[in-house]
């Protein structure tokens, strides 16, 4: 059933509310000037990492205060214009239209602002897993994969694969995943799990219904700034001939690199570059942020949930179910949100599920 304006209008200022307590001007525009007049110092530029980073921080501020303010006057004339719209059927109708463009960006605004973590900003560094079933297992983890290339597409954020391990008969057993974009790791934080399929299998004579299992891990990319000191003795450096298409170079030379870090036992590998060199410095920088996310775990506990998890991506550890057969339905098992239009979210249609989890998180931490 569609919403009413009075619905509609209803929603969209508790947003507004909610935009006028996450973004406080006064604080900002406090800042804007601290920072502004830092820059016209005359010894400003002799440090140009620092001077760089004020003005990143500065050019971002007023980038945010801008749309702040452009969004919160969409909503002012909003308000004002749903006054005249009570017997006026022309203008209902271009007013919802409007209010549900407006409450998107206020709620994608508001997403932002909750953003709270240092590494939230970061691009994100996407790793895929098939769990126990064989091809099946494999094409669900592919399906997966799909979905969130779809999802970067939506968002505008750019999706690369450093290394694909394809399964024996279909679909892939692992994929790894460079997510370059603002907030990347922060939307996808909360997709790292277990995600758990039940459909018909098309790989069944019998078309009996199977469940599958895939996992996802999402770290932060590391920053080029941050020290993570890897000893030469600590790693273990093979080469050898890129799988798959990639054309005449990448398949008949020893381009690929997989790194060993022999301490911690992580293996990362890198083959989408035609230069070993490139290879090489990819599967590097994914071995440093792995290893950074450790640093961040604190726990050992908690790091070997992490790496060593992987035998375990089954019963009682996802997070979300997708269900194809007998009814069609994804649920998020730690916040209850849920869609029946399947095929939408495996398009990529993920927003609802992570503004609902971020949300959550942010009122939990609240209330602490």
């Amino acid at each position: 059933m569609d919403k009413s304006l009075q619905e509609l209008t209803e929603e969209i200022q508790k947003e507004y509310q909610k935009l006028i307590k996450l973004y406080n001007t006064e604080e900002k525009e406090k800042r804007i000037d601290e920072l502004s007049q830092k820059s016209l110092k005359q010894d400003f530029w002799n440090d140009s990492k620092k001077a760089g980073l004020i003005l990143k921080e500065l050019e971002n501020l007023k980038r945010q205060l801008s749309q702040v303010e452009n969004l919160k006057k969409k909503c002012e004339d909003f308000f004002e214009m749903q006054e005249f719209a009570q017997d006026d059927e022309k203008i209902t109708l271009e007013l919802l239209k409007e209010g549900e463009e407006i409450l998107k960006e206020l709620r994608a605004t508001n997403i932002k602002f909750q953003f709270k973590d240092t590494q939230d900003k970061k691009n994100a560094i996407l790793v895929l897993h098939a769990g126990a079933g064989g091809t099946e297992a494999c094409d669900w983890c592919e399906m997966l994969l799909r979905m969130y290339k779809r999802w970067c597409e939506k968002k505008g954020f750019k999706m690369s694969i450093t290394d694909i391990l394809p399964g024996e008969e279909a679909g892939i057993k692992s994929v790894t995943c460079l997510v370059k974009g603002e907030y990347a790791y922060g939307y996808l934080k909360g997709e790292a799990g277990v995600h758990r399929l039940v459909r018909v299998s098309p790989f069944d004579a019998n078309k009996r219904r199977h469940t599958s299992f895939a996992s996802v891990d999402v770290i932060p990319e590391i920053d080029e700034d941050i020290e993570i000191e890897i000893k030469p003795e600590e790693i273990k450096i093979d080469t050898y001939r890129a799988s798959g298409h990639g054309g005449q170079h990448v398949n008949k030379t020893d381009s690929a690199v997989r790194i060993t870090h022999i301490p911690t036992g992580i293996v990362v590998q890198c083959q989408n570059e035609r230069s070993q060199h490139q290879n090489r410095e990819t599967a590097m920088k994914l071995l440093k942020a792995k290893l950074y996310a450790i640093e961040l775990d604190k726990m050992k506990e908690a790091t070997k949930r992490r790496y060593d998890q992987m035998g375990q991506i089954g019963w009682g550890n996802q997070i979300r179910s997708y269900v194809f057969m007998p009814y069609q339905l994804v649920k998020d098992l730690r916040t209850n949100y849920e869609t029946s239009n399947v095929f939408a979210v495996m398009d990529g249609d993920l927003d609802g599920f992570i503004e609902a989890y971020l949300t959550e998180k942010n009122d939990m931490e609240t209330r602490k």
